[in-house]
C-alpha cells in the first residue's frame, strides 16, 4: 500500500487511472470521468485540507486506490476519516486488496488521531458490503428507533 505523492507525476496518473475506472464501474456510476475532471483531479486533491489517497499495487502496478477526506466530529470532537471512493480494478478483485486498502485506511485513520471512519455503499453492491461487514463496519445508528442514517446529496450548479 502506498499513499499517493500527489506531486509525484506516477502517483498522480494512477490516482487518475483508478479512479476514473471505478467511476467507469456500474457501482461507480457508469460514466467515465470527463477531461476537464480528470486534469483537475490531482491539484484538486491535493489542494483539499486532508485528503489523501492510497494506491494499492500487485506486482508493481496499480490494482486500488482509496479516496479519502478527513473531516471532524462534533460529537467526539475528533477527526474522522471518509472513504470518499474505494475502487479495485477487475482483475484484481477477490484477491484482498479491497480488505488491504480498507486496513491501510484504518492505520492512517488511527496515524491521523481519527475517531472513526466512514463510507458509503451502494444497497445493491453485495460484495461491497460483504467486505465492508467483514471488516468491521456497519451501518451507522445512533438509536435503533429512528433507523439508520441515509446518504443524501443535492447536486449544485
Amino acid at each position: 500500500m502506498q499513499l499517493a505523492n500527489y506531486a509525484d507525476p506516477l502517483h498522480a496518473a494512477d490516482v487518475v487511472l483508478l479512479t476514473d475506472t471505478y467511476a467507469r464501474d456500474p457501482m461507480g456510476g457508469g460514466e467515465a470521468l470527463s477531461a476537464d475532471v480528470c486534469m483537475r483531479l490531482v491539484d484538486g486533491l491535493a489542494a483539499t485540507p486532508g485528503a489523501f489517497s492510497l494506491i494499492a499495487r500487485v506486482d508493481g502496478r496499480p490494482a486500488g486506490i482509496a479516496n479519502c477526506m478527513t473531516g471532524f466530529s462534533t460529537f467526539a470532537a475528533r477527526p474522522l476519516v471518509n472513504v470518499h471512493d474505494l475502487g479495485v480494478l477487475s482483475d484484481y478483485r477477490g484477491r484482498g486488496v479491497g480488505k488491504a486498502l480498507l486496513a491501510a485506511v484504518e492505520e492512517e485513520a488511527v496515524r491521523r488521531g481519527a475517531c472513526k471512519v466512514t463510507l458509503e455503499v451502494l444497497a445493491g453492491n453485495r460484495p461491497a458490503i460483504a467486505l465492508y461487514a467483514a471488516t468491521g463496519f456497519g451501518q451507522y445508528t445512533l438509536d435503533p428507533a429512528s433507523g439508520t442514517a441515509q446518504f443524501w446529496e443535492k447536486k449544485l450548479p
